[in-house]
């Protein structure tokens, strides 16, 4: 029955004319204003604009230097206004240090630090700006950084490198646990746990475990944010038939080196022991 209420049928009503505009790529077709074409309108709009500036700024041009032919004075040159920056050197560092600024301050909004809560070597002064670290020191000059002198900074010594642990005297000073490290190059204690008997650089004999131990330690050091290397101690050559500090545990000395302990024992055993006649005999004598 909806032909009773629209006896036309459905005829589709005409939209009307919409504005027509040349096509930025064909000046011979026209296209529509709808919000499919307004980039590429858009676009075309501005690079109109541009080539009108840049014909106004070659007159301006050619007119100042009409009037330096005629000996007039003028003004400096003008830059055109359409011609594109290179960014350089100096722009990429700007744009470095921007960048990195931005990216501090969004640190220090969301995580309360400005480098993003980082502590790692990257983040210290010392990194970039390294402390002269080229000074030498005997064993006995050593010896005198040791902290009872409280006018004289805190040293020690690991595998050679000497660093300023005074940052750190309540351990390291005079009644600190460590206390036996400091002013000596107590390199093999840091591998064994000795620490009263093995105040050494000697790391003759030491396990891959031990070994590692000693590179760890010589990495907290180096990496350390308030610790800082100052120099290298000279040690004498160790005579390498020099008997090998001993451990200071029993049970570990026999679990690292178990084949040694193993012959150490069967060449006791190996060992003839004195016959009960030969007793009896010095006893009659």
């Amino acid at each position: 029955m909806s032909w009773i209420w629209n006896p036309n049928g459905d005829v589709t009503t005409p939209r009307p004319a919409e504005a027509m505009v040349p096509d930025p790529t064909d000046p011979n077709r026209k296209v529509s204003k709808k919000s499919a074409n307004q980039p590429f309108l858009a676009y075309k709009e501005y690079k109109d604009q541009q080539q009108q500036q840049h014909q106004d700024w070659l007159q301006r041009k050619k007119e100042r230097e009409d009037k330096i032919a005629q000996g007039e004075k003028v003004g400096p040159e003008e830059r055109d206004p359409t011609a594109e920056e290179e960014v350089g050197l100096l722009g990429l560092l700007k744009f470095i240090v921007y960048l990195l600024l931005i990216i501090a301050l969004a640190g220090k909004f969301f995580t309360g630090s400005f480098s993003w809560e980082y502590d790692g070597k990257w983040a210290r002064l010392k990194t970039y700006w390294p402390e002269s670290s080229g000074r030498l020191f005997s064993e006995s000059y050593l010896l005198t950084f040791d902290g009872t002198d409280l006018d004289k900074p805190l040293y020690l010594a690991i595998d050679g490198d000497v660093y300023d642990v005074s940052s750190n005297r309540g351990t390291y000073g005079p009644g600190g646990s460590y206390h036996t490290m400091a002013g000596v190059d107590a390199a093999r204690s840091f591998g064994t746990g000795c620490f009263a008997t093995h105040r050494t650089h000697d790391l003759r004999g030491l396990t891959d475990k031990e070994l590692k131990s000693v590179e760890h330690w010589k990495k907290f050091f180096a990496e350390h944010k308030t610790y800082s290397k100052v120099g290298r101690v000279v040690h004498p050559p160790i005579d390498p038939q020099s008997p090998i500090p001993e451990h200071c545990d029993p049970k570990k000395a026999q679990a690292a080196h178990p084949t040694e302990h193993a012959n150490e024992g069967n060449r006791l055993k190996e060992q003839p022991r004195p016959s009960i006649h030969s007793e009896s005999k010095h006893e009659e004598l």
